[in-house]
């Protein structure tokens, strides 16, 4: 029997190199390029793509400047535009960049927490609460994202019920979609299935995303199993862009061309335009002067390069 039946047939990938992609470069990227991968990305066909974060700049200096990023950017209609916000003064400056989406975060880790925001799992869900209502009393929409939910740098493993406390909480807040995300890259398939088999007793599996990193290699092989129990939202990064800086030995996101490839091997419709995705791939990665880091982006342009 053809296991491909029961994948999802659409699938929507929210594209996260501008901000969690960047986030991690030493080097300070310009707006201008950050506003032209935007553009590049926004023609390819995403429908969401995560463009700033308005953090303070002393913490993530990549970030700043975000105001000037979303006022540079051609919307595109029907696309989402996202930014992560930590308080309500981040929450101000989305609204004033008329961003469409802001994504507010938590780790299923009490010291990756503390780590990373400087308090208790409860003390950030409690952070959160004004932001969310502030954010949904403007029409805005609150996607809720999860770290560490399938492992911890500093705990090891992180038991799903764990994480599905976190989830339940995120939902109170009005989030719509909940990011469940392996920041430091240790999942595999059974423990991916794992944790959406404990947060599908709790919402709809429609409301969660996958977002892997590519760290141990297991990336493609995670976003498979959790299309097997029915998540149809994954996360990447174009040329696999990433890192986390409160997580050491974390590596890239796993890369957009590389799940597009995946995908489109498998019938699974996407609406993205996969050559334009592999040009703003080579295009970041030349800016950045750093390797690609797509199999699927670089195969694709050796391949071209050949017959030319």
């Amino acid at each position: 029997m053809n296991s491909s039946a029961f994948l999802p047939k659409k699938v929507k990938i929210v594209e996260v190199g501008p901000r969690d992609g960047l986030q991690n470069e030493k080097e300070f990227v310009a707006h201008e390029i950050k506003i032209s991968l935007i553009d590049q990305l926004s023609s390819a066909g995403f429908s969401n793509i995560e463009a700033a974060a308005f953090v303070s700049p002393k913490w993530v200096p990549q970030m700043a400047g975000g105001e000037i990023v979303m006022a540079g950017i051609r919307r595109y209609p029907g696309t989402i535009y996202s930014v992560l916000v930590p308080n309500l003064q981040g929450f101000e400056m989305a609204l004033e960049a008329s961003a469409d989406e802001i994504v507010i975060f938590g780790a299923a880790s009490e010291t990756f927490s503390q780590k990373n925001i400087n308090c208790s799992i409860a003390e950030s869900i409690e952070r959160f609460v004004p932001v969310a209502k502030a954010a949904i009393d403007h029409g805005m929409r609150v996607r809720g994202s999860i770290s560490c939910a399938l492992g911890c740098p500093y705990e090891g493993h992180i038991d799903p019920a764990r994480v599905a406390v976190l989830v339940q909480r995120m939902a109170d807040l009005g989030c719509v979609e909940i990011d469940i995300a392996d920041t430091i890259g240790v999942g595999t398939p059974n423990k991916v299935k794992a944790v959406f088999e404990c947060l599908r007793q709790i919402l709809p599996i429609t409301t969660f995303s996958g977002h892997f990193h590519d760290t141990y290699g297991q990336s493609l092989a995670n976003i498979y199993a959790a299309m097997e129990l029915g998540v149809s939202i994954f996360h990447s990064s174009v040329a696999g862009l990433g890192g986390c800086p409160y997580a050491k030995g974390a590596t890239g996101n796993v890369a957009t061309e590389d799940v597009l490839y995946l995908l489109d091997g498998l019938g699974v419709e996407t609406g993205i335009d996969f050559e334009k995705v592999v040009r703003s791939g080579e295009f970041i990665s030349k800016a950045l002067n750093r390797p690609n880091g797509s199999k699927a982006g670089k195969a694709y342009l050796a391949k071209n390069a050949s017959q030319a």
